[in-house]
């Protein structure tokens, strides 16, 4: 693992009565500064030989008062702090850089409320998102802005990265449906921010800006979060088409119709056919060059046929292959898994990726694929498609052929993301749609934001962090 830190000379050591102090607040039993132990939190889902790095000590508080102690502890001895939550991010923002402390909110795990008058409920930041969802559906409620990975992730984390999914299209991203959160400040205060409303223009939106800020302005221990109604009836499409293009072509035109699917997600036939070896699953792929899937929900069953029937006629009018209907359950979860399990399914012929999340504007989905094919054989390299067409986001994931070697997969890797991200912005587009920037991308932002903007941020991170101790590191340096 390597060390990047430029300003490691800032920051105090973690000495041993500063350690004693932390398990003063927290709990000696909650205080890790074990070597084996601190290697689970010194990664995410990124590539730990290249982006991991250990934090000196764990703590693990359990309220957000513990937080806020911990947090003013650090400030006072100038010793950097990472938030974390599962770990299960994608651009290295749980990662410690720069040593220090890192304060694991997985002790913070309670679903404090379901309030159903006003449609909402109060939950603490390490909750397994999905946990969430289902004690909220038991209520015949809906908790509509979660991520793919809701499995392992956590609310927290989620609202860190403003964490977006394969619902985005219909329900939108975790953002709109956090109404107010709990947050200690970089110095350690505790601050209420929103609440059970549904406007609020009292002042600045702070906590819309605290939403996708990746842990750098503080950390989230707790949230108010809106709930919708249950749908009660959902049916999927599979859609086979010749080439990607033609798949992609149809998008903009499915979103023009006046039906609004929960979900149009893209998946190219490299990666259909990656994901269904490693799974063992039949899917009848064999002539196919790109597919479709689509998902409709609602509360009136008639509505969602109606619904479908339409998407499907417009598919096959626009010379779909095949329309393939998954109305029960154990079809749906089916083909779900496949396009699930792609990133799982590379990393099996492949561990050497950089899974990318790059965004463009829905009409400039058709024009990217031709250029990803084309940089693709230009370095050398597999660039498997797939995502979340309907919002535009796609992860093209430059995969690494087992048989180049480390050093010129690094040099052509740069090269590739740097053509990559320039293609995207031309088109109008960002270079993270829902993995934030963390330490992986940030040396691109400088070059794909106006100075501006990036000064802006900057600013930002300066007027509430004067100290830099929290998440250091990450977006810019």
């Amino acid at each position: 693992m390597e060390n990047n830190c430029k300003n490691i000379g800032h920051y105090q050591p973690l000495a041993g009565a500063i350690i004693e102090e932390l398990k003063t607040i927290v709990g000696k039993g909650h205080v890790i500064t074990e070597g084996e132990k601190l290697e689970t939190y010194s990664h995410d889902e990124t590539d730990a030989q290249e982006y991991g790095h250990s934090p000196d000590a764990v703590v693990l508080p359990s309220s957000t008062e513990e937080t806020a102690a911990v947090v003013k502890l650090a400030n006072r001895e100038r010793i950097p702090i990472t938030p974390r939550g599962a770990g299960s991010g994608l651009s290295g923002g749980a990662i410690p850089e720069y040593g220090g402390i890192v304060v694991s909110l997985e002790r913070m795990n309670r679903l404090i409320e379901i309030d159903r008058e006003n449609m909402t409920a109060v939950v603490e930041a390490g909750m397994v998102t999905n946990d969430f969802a289902q004690a909220v559906e038991e209520q015949g409620l809906f908790f509509a802005g979660y991520p793919m990975s809701l499995q392992t992730c956590f609310i927290g984390g989620n609202i860190a990265e403003n964490a977006g999914g394969g619902k985005a299209v219909k329900y939108g991203v975790t953002g709109r449906y956090i109404l107010g959160i709990t947050l200690v400040t970089p110095l350690g205060e505790i601050v209420e921010l929103g609440g059970k409303i549904a406007k609020d223009v009292s002042g600045y939106d702070l906590k819309s800006l605290i939403i996708g800020s990746e842990g750098t302005l503080g950390i989230v221990t707790r949230a108010i979060i809106r709930l919708i109604g249950l749908p009660t009836s959902k049916s999927d499409l599979l859609v086979l088409f010749k080439t990607p293009k033609e798949a992609i072509d149809l998008v903009p035109e499915i979103l023009c119709r006046g039906v609004t699917p929960t979900s149009i997600e893209f998946m190219d036939m490299l990666s259909i056919q990656t994901s269904c070896k490693y799974l063992n699953e039949s899917l009848p792929y064999e002539d196919c060059g790109a597919m479709l899937l689509i998902e409709l929900d609602g509360s009136n069953p008639n509505q969602v046929e109606a619904d479908l029937i339409e998407t499907g006629k417009l598919c096959e009018s626009r010379g779909a292959m095949e329309v393939y209907v998954a109305e029960d359950r154990n079809n749906i979860e089916r083909i779900w898994n496949v396009r699930r399990n792609i990133a799982e399914a590379f990393k099996v012929y492949s561990p050497v990726q950089s899974l990318e999340d790059i965004v463009v504007p829905i009409a400039g989905i058709p024009g990217i694929i031709p250029e990803l094919e084309g940089l693709g054989k230009k370095y050398g390299m597999q660039i498997p498609c797939y995502g979340h067409a309907g919002d535009g986001n796609l992860h093209a994931t430059l995969v690494k052929d087992p048989d180049m070697s480390m050093e010129d997969w690094k040099k052509n890797e740069k090269a590739c993301l740097r053509e990559l991200y320039e293609i995207t912005k031309a088109a109008g587009g960002k270079i993270s749609g829902e993995h934030g920037i963390g330490i992986k991308r940030r040396e691109f932002l400088k070059d794909l934001v106006s100075p501006g903007e990036l000064e802006l941020m900057k600013s930002l991170k300066q007027a509430w962090d004067p100290n830099n101790i929290m998440n250091p590191g990450k977006i810019f340096i």
